[in-house]
């Protein structure tokens, strides 16, 4: 994994989450948050956040979406396919979470030049993003309690210095 592949990009892809608006406890860098609510009510129901990082670039960004199926995934591949030129195959590394490889999903990304290299099953912690993912607990979601998740994908956002790049749909770019 020292050695980018000669013909493209290797990107880690995985979902964080589920996000939810509530109060979160723990220590965090940030600013220390008054006494957390007792109460809360759960109307915006969870995020997820599907992300990716370029191993060898070392580029982190994702986009935040409801759910996490077959068609949330192919979507965010379909936004990853026009970061890159067309003739560069793409090297996904992913776990086996059934949306991945729904035959939609499947069918996609071997006409658009995308290969999966799944980690072994109970071992998605060989995901080179997996690591990444602390940092966001840690400096995101722990001792936070964000009013809706306009604002905690906002956070998320800034965190990784995407907030330039965030679209309408709350996509990072």
């Amino acid at each position: 994994m020292n050695r980018p592949a000669p013909n493209g990009p290797t990107i880690s892809f995985d979902e964080f989450g589920p996000l939810e608006i509530r109060p979160q406890p723990g220590r965090s860098w940030g600013r220390k948050a008054t006494r957390q609510r007792a109460t809360y009510n759960r109307k915006h129901g969870v995020r997820h956040w599907l992300a990716f990082y370029d191993v060898h670039a070392n580029k982190l960004w994702g986009y935040v979406r409801e759910r996490k199926r077959g068609r949330d995934i192919l979507g965010v591949l379909k936004l990853l396919r026009k970061r890159y030129p067309a003739e560069q195959r793409i090297h996904l590394i992913l776990d086996n979470l059934s949306a991945h490889g729904t035959p939609d999903v499947r069918r996609w990304c071997r006409a658009n030049n995308i290969h999966f290299v799944w980690t072994p099953t109970n071992a998605s912690w060989l995901n080179p993003i997996e690591c990444h993912f602390t940092h966001v607990k840690e400096f995101v979601i722990r001792n936070s309690d964000y009013v809706d998740h306009d604002e905690l994908t906002t956070a998320l956002l800034l965190r990784h210095g995407l907030f330039g790049h965030m679209s309408r749909d709350h996509s990072a770019a």
